[in-house]
């Protein structure tokens, strides 16, 4: 899989993830894919301080795009 196939994969591992964000006023960026391996993503809102958004981090966002990009290993929120 070349980078701008794992770019596209993980933006739609992300569509798949936002509209549950957004039912809670809350939203996500990608921001970064590095060595292939680590995505850095941002989330905004709501989500922003929410005590359970490093649950949803991990539960959510990275189960999701493991689905859609296996290589990756880490989803990182930057904030």
């Amino acid at each position: 899989m070349t980078s701008e196939e794992l770019k596209l994969n993980v933006e739609k591992a992300l569509d798949e993830i936002r509209p549950f964000l957004k039912n809670d006023g809350g939203d996500i960026s990608l921001i970064a894919i590095e060595d292939d391996k680590l995505v850095k993503v941002q989330l905004e809102g709501a989500c922003v301080g929410c005590s359970v958004n490093q649950m949803t981090l991990k539960s959510g966002v990275e189960m999701t795009i493991k689905k859609y990009a296996p290589q990756i290993e880490k989803v990182i929120n930057i904030e």
